[in-house]
């Protein structure tokens, strides 16, 4: 297996998490006093009504309150107990990024670059995103090193800077993004080593694209000693959150019984999910014909099984 060759430029389709303003698409916690954050804690467990009776309360207390307002400004952007409505969720948003609030920052810009309720300008994007880095938000950190790939005049320096510093933070994303501009040497210097380090903790953060090329690392044995068992666990996660290359890896394996033991009906499950997902396989293709009456019927029902869950 031969890794997948990316450049920095591919970083940019993980980036500007769109799907979400906060890191992991959830609020962070954050403490509003000495008395339980009853809000917080309902928005947790799904009680999306009573976080909102819970963050208004809190609001029409302490109109300084910004930990409630970006909750607000959540339940807004996603329409959880009442409509969606992204200009209202900005509206939260900004009221609490005026008050140094790290993640309404960071929601802000990422609305700014979205064009959710507000201007789309990467400029404002930028500036907010500036705001809640410098409070060590690593999904702000993380989104500055993409937009100085995505500038007119790359600056790979400054991106792996800023994707180191995301990434020792917790950052999956940035973890990931660092370990190619290693590979590549692409702003920093060329290190096979320091990239496989960031590649496993991304994906023991489990980053998908991440724990596919670890794996195919493992696999090959780069960096150490080749480890073709915990590579097929690596394609197996991946593979369960539909990535298409983890599938057609994951397949290979049970096909030829590296790593798994021989298993033809699941090769061929994962192999025609892989091919639906848009990889295709001539290697794995020709086996088809070989099977069964008996696979041929035990390989659709576990396909069908895997759509359904």
């Amino acid at each position: 297996m031969k890794t997948a060759r990316a450049i920095p430029a591919a970083l940019l389709t993980l980036a500007l998490g769109f799907a979400g303003a906060m890191t992991g698409g959830q609020a962070e916690p954050q403490a509003a006093g000495p008395e339980p954050d009853l809000a917080f804690g309902a928005f947790q467990r799904g009680l999306y009504q009573t976080a909102l009776q819970e963050a208004l309360k809190r609001v029409a207390a302490n109109p300084g309150d910004a930990p409630a307002m970006t909750l607000l400004g959540e339940l807004y952007r996603d329409g959880l107990a009442v409509r969606r409505d992204p200009a209202e969720a900005a509206k939260w948003y900004r009221l609490a990024a005026a008050r140094g609030d790290r993640q309404a920052q960071f929601a802000l810009a990422i609305a700014h670059l979205a064009g959710a309720g507000v201007e789309k300008s990467p400029v404002l994007a930028r500036q907010w995103f500036e705001k809640a880095a410098a409070q060590d938000h690593a999904g702000a950190l993380y989104n500055l090193g993409v937009m100085e790939l995505e500038a007119e005049v790359q600056d790979a320096r400054k991106a792996a800077a800023f994707f180191e510093k995301a990434a020792d933070r917790g950052d999956p994303d940035a973890a990931y993004g660092l370990a190619i501009l290693l590979r590549e040497g692409a702003g920093v210097e060329k290190d096979r080593a320091r990239s496989l380090a960031y590649l496993r903790k991304a994906a023991e953060a489990r980053h998908v694209a991440a724990m596919v090329e670890y794996g195919i690392a493992l696999f090959n044995g780069e960096g150490g000693s080749k480890d073709e068992t915990e590579a097929a666990r690596l394609f197996a996660k991946a593979a369960a959150q539909h990535s298409a290359v983890g599938q057609n890896r994951l397949a290979r394996l049970y096909a030829s019984g590296r790593g798994v033991k021989v298993n033809i009906v699941e090769a061929m499950k994962w192999h025609i999910l892989a091919r639906a997902g848009g990889l295709s396989d001539p290697w794995l293709e020709s086996k088809l014909p070989g099977l069964s009456a008996q696979e041929r019927v035990a390989v659709e029902q576990a396909v069908q099984r895997f759509i359904g869950k």
